[in-house]
């Protein structure tokens, strides 16, 4: 194998599992709303697995039929009318709920479906609500090549553009692919995107020069599980399962984190009249409540982008090797192979933050030898000592050093830091090395005095902690 050089990028690991970490940002919904319930209605019905719609089988997915399976090269005539009740009688139940308590809904709309549809379209719109694109059958992605998908994308747009007058602002697959954000953001007329579901609030994510909003989904609040199993069987279970999810994310916008949560309903599932008890009941719970906004999903896009707009930063995931030191080799003191040794491993977007990146610099330094190590410490100046004095310390050693007030000593203060330092340094063979952020003047000698009589093998790890202490501090100086 032949060695890496400086513009090979080692492994890296795509996925977020970082997020907004312990502290979210601030929704700032509207009129201090502490939560949004946002409602989307699936429109899927005459999108459906069908021989009728050029398919190979009849749908086998989300129906009331127990154990549905594809019937190849036939039409099943049981879940045709299943999927024809929620277009000719679910629907429209739905709508009158919605409308008559006054909440527009985001539609996600099968293009194919739509164009079968037009009285319910005409409804959509009469009402503002948002028509957003489901793509263009309601048919799994994740066998389609990267081609076909990108010509399926693209084709739903425009039949949708024909059949609503406008294009669609915002895209739900569901039956998604691995390549489907990603494609969908590289058409790049989306307000966002909603085929993830991982996390209470909207995101962004980078695609090329795109910044793509996500505004993530749900599986759980959604009376799909009507269909599956564990699942409701009773709209009252729907209640209080919605119930209890609003009750939770009140509470925590309440306490100053307001949250989304979205809402998933299918005509033919949620507009069965039992069913549809349960969700009249959730309406009627949250419209006591005086500060919860339910606005469309394009209002929650429009939202965040003026409240949140995204913030692009060097990612150190992202970043060459060369670029990768040059901003974080001297991090630890005087160390670039520290930054070197944390590039090569498997980074990804959870070491693109302060406390991420700290992770990734101690695991290079802590795989080290001994002696490597050590060579760490010795690179650290004297506390108050002849560098600080000759003003030759690094930028960031002068201003932890001022922070702590060690630039301002008296006479007698220099003369005991200067002996300490002398002692310190004779007995362990590396300067005293100590967080300065943590402390000031006081606690620094305290600290000192006691550490000095410790043990070689205790004084050299102690030494290694504050190192990564002082990294930590560093890196919150660069990275969120």
């Amino acid at each position: 194998m032949s060695p890496m050089t400086a513009t090979d990028m080692p492994p890296r690991y795509p996925r977020n599992m970082t997020g907004y970490g312990a502290v979210p940002p601030a929704a700032q919904w509207p009129g201090g709303a502490k939560v949004a319930v946002q409602f989307v209605l699936n429109y899927e019905e005459g999108g459906e697995n069908n021989i009728l719609h050029g398919d190979a089988a009849s749908e086998a997915f989300l129906s009331d039929i127990p154990g549905a399976a594809p019937w190849g090269g036939q039409r099943h005539w049981n879940m045709e009318s299943i999927y024809e009740y929620g277009a000719r009688a679910g629907f429209w139940r739905l709508h009158r709920m919605f409308t008559g308590a006054g909440i527009p809904i985001t539609i996600y709309g099968v293009a194919t479906a739509l164009a079968r549809a037009p009285e319910q379209v005409a409804a959509m719109l009469e009402a503002e609500w948002e028509i957003a694109s489901h793509g263009l059958k309601w048919v799994e992605h994740k066998d389609m090549s990267e081609e076909e998908e990108r010509s399926s994308i693209a084709e739903a747009i425009q039949l949708h553009t024909e059949v609503t007058g406008t294009r669609p602002r915002g895209w739900y697959t569901g039956r998604c692919s691995v390549n489907t954000v990603r494609l969908v953001a590289e058409e790049g007329g989306f307000d966002y995107i909603s085929d993830t579901y991982d996390d209470d609030l909207p995101h962004w994510i980078e695609v090329d020069e795109r910044d793509q909003l996500i505004i993530p989904y749900t599986l759980e609040a959604n009376d799909m599980r009507f269909a599956t199993a564990p699942g409701y069987t009773t709209g009252e279970e729907f209640f209080q399962y919605l119930k209890d999810a609003f009750d939770v994310l009140y509470a925590e916008g309440e306490a100053g984190a307001p949250k989304m949560m979205s809402i998933g309903l299918h005509c033919r599932l949620i507009g069965r009249p039992g069913k549809a008890a349960g969700l009249q009941r959730f309406i009627d719970y949250i419209q006591g409540f005086g500060d919860v906004w339910c606005p469309r999903r394009i209002d929650i896009a429009e939202h965040w982008n003026k409240t949140h707009p995204p913030q692009r930063f060097a990612r150190p995931h992202q970043m060459e090797r060369d670029a990768f030191v040059a901003a974080y080799g001297g991090v630890f003191e005087h160390s670039a192979w520290v930054a070197e040794g944390a590039h090569a491993l498997e980074l990804g977007p959870a070491h693109d933050t302060a406390l991420g990146l700290h992770n990734a610099m101690c695991r290079s330094f802590r795989r080290a030898s001994e002696a490597e190590r050590k060579a760490v410490l010795v690179a650290h100046p004297d506390l108050a000592g002849k560098l600080a004095a000759a003003k030759r310390l690094t930028v960031e050693s002068t201003s932890e050093q001022a922070s702590a007030g060690l630039d301002a000593l008296t006479d007698d203060e220099r003369a005991t830091f200067t002996k300490l330092n002398t002692e310190y340094t004779t007995k362990f063979g590396f300067p005293f090395i100590i967080a300065v952020r943590d402390n000031d003047k006081a606690s620094i000698l305290s600290a000192f005095q006691k550490r000095i009589a410790n043990a070689q093998a205790v004084e050299f790890a102690e030494a290694c902690r504050q190192v990564e202490r002082i990294a930590l501090y560093r890196l919150k100086d660069m990275l969120p």
